[in-house]
């Protein structure tokens, strides 16, 4: 009888060892190596009818001689995906989209399974057929190309898409599949990493795009070794507070696209919504003016958006003032505190400072740096902002107001949704036109003091 083979990788990067240790050397934890059952015949392919067909060698070639063809890619009429996707998803591509249990992953996908006008084969190794049908029942009653298939070994999934032969293959999830090739249990290290290089395999030779849900640990990193992200193209987070009812998604990686835009959804009975205008969601409708709030227009890749940031400034009951942030860089709120102590004269070292960016979204755009300073000075003085001024530009160490990219494109989507003004860096070269809002240029944050609050 042979003998089994057996090796050892670590649960939280795949790396692989040849005995037991107990630190790992590639990501420095400790106890995360497990040994595992390797044992992997000759070769096999996805395909599993006699028919094969032939695969032509490449051969390498001159950039010159390389034939170029437009990229086609499948609309999936979910006008947030394609844009976070960079305008569809590509014919061959493999697509890994992780997020928190609850969260709506499975729900997003089957959505767009029951809304494509492709042959859609959606496999759950979570949830029997009942289960699928009486949430496709809830979220679209009309289906009409979707399959659903329950099934967690990959021979038999290849099976069913050789006799179907969808045009997209949706996998939920990755982590409870597993191979006859590899005899360690689902979820393992190793039959993650055979199940995905199948799935490649497939998608590669049959030109059929294929998306797949991952789970994520505590940390919130996608389960399984770190080569699963690096084998697949694209990355997508499915992020947000299960307590909420917003969600965002995010390109963490893509190969055929920006991975700078944003997809913003609602949670509804019936399914995720799409928010085509963010902007109306990220800013409260207050009725009485409210001290402490500040309105600035940043961009997410190539979507301008309107967000409303939040301060509270009070006297510090204990020893050491605290510095708290939502959404926010808290080391950049630090420098702006002390930039307002430093150039503005403003005491803020004896009192606790709150920020909160709404809507549960995180920005790292620099040009929010003016409607920070400018939530918090309205918070320390308790005298409410105007309810119609919004702001974009970067504030410097010296107390510098410093331009941003694209204002002409902040300056729009502020004048689209009916700010009487706009503050920005007096640096700023906008071109002159005629335009319905009043763009009030600073150079200096004492000039911004003086403006705001007299």
């Amino acid at each position: 009888m042979a003998k089994v083979k057996t090796t050892f990788y670590c649960q939280k990067c795949g790396a692989q060892y040849a005995k037991w240790q107990g630190k790992c050397n590639a990501c420095g934890e400790w106890n995360t190596i497990v040994e595992e059952m390797v044992s992997k015949p000759d070769p096999k392919d996805w395909k599993t009818s006699a028919k094969k067909e032939a695969v032509k060698a490449s051969k390498p070639l001159l950039v010159a001689e390389i034939e170029t063809a437009p990229q086609h890619r499948m609309v999936t009429s979910n006008q947030e995906l394609d844009r976070v996707l960079g305008g569809g998803l590509v014919p061959g591509s493999l697509t890994l989209l992780g997020g928190e249990p609850g969260i709506g992953k499975s729900t997003l996908l089957l959505q767009i399974s029951l809304q494509l006008k492709y042959r859609v084969l959606y496999v759950s190794g979570e949830e029997s057929q009942q289960q699928i049908k009486m949430r496709a029942e809830r979220i679209n009653p009309n289906p009409a190309n979707c399959y659903i298939l329950t099934e967690t070994k990959t021979q038999n999934i290849f099976r069913q898409i050789e006799s179907i032969e969808p045009e997209v293959v949706i996998i939920d999830s990755i982590q409870t599949l597993h191979s006859d090739y590899i005899e360690s249990s689902p979820g393992s290290i190793s039959q993650i990493r055979e199940c995905t290089a199948e799935l490649i395999k497939f998608a590669k030779e049959s030109n059929t795009p294929v998306i797949l849900i991952g789970h994520i640990t505590k940390e919130g990193s996608i389960a399984g070794p770190k080569v699963l992200e690096h084998m697949v193209d694209t990355v997508l987070q499915f992020e947000g507070d299960r307590n909420h009812v917003y969600r965002i998604l995010r390109a963490h990686k893509n190969r055929f696209g920006s991975t700078h835009e944003l997809g913003i959804y609602e949670m509804q009975g019936s399914g995720l919504r799409e928010v085509l205008n963010p902007s109306e969601i990220l800013i409260s409708k207050h009725v009485e003016e409210l001290s402490g709030t500040a309105i600035s227009a940043t961009l997410e890749g190539m979507r301008p958006l309107m967000i409303e940031i939040q301060a509270l400034v009070s006297t510090a009951v204990y020893g050491t003032p605290q510095r708290s942030t939502t959404g926010y860089n808290a080391k950049r709120l630090n420098m702006l505190l002390a930039v307002l102590e430093k150039r503005a004269g403003f005491r803020l070292g004896a009192k606790d400072v709150f920020l909160n960016i709404t809507g549960g979204i995180s920005v790292d755009d620099p040009a929010i740096d003016l409607a920070v300073i400018a939530a918090i000075l309205s918070s320390n003085e308790d005298i409410p902002l105007e309810k119609d001024i919004c702001f974009a530009a970067e504030v410097g160490l010296a107390g510098e107001i410093r331009p941003v990219t694209r204002v002409e494109q902040r300056i729009v989507e502020a004048e689209k949704l009916g700010f009487a003004s706009i503050m920005i860096s007096s640096q700023s070269k906008i071109p002159k036109r005629e335009s319905g809002i009043q763009i009030i240029k600073v150079s200096k944050i004492e000039d911004v003091v003086s403006r705001l609050f007299g």
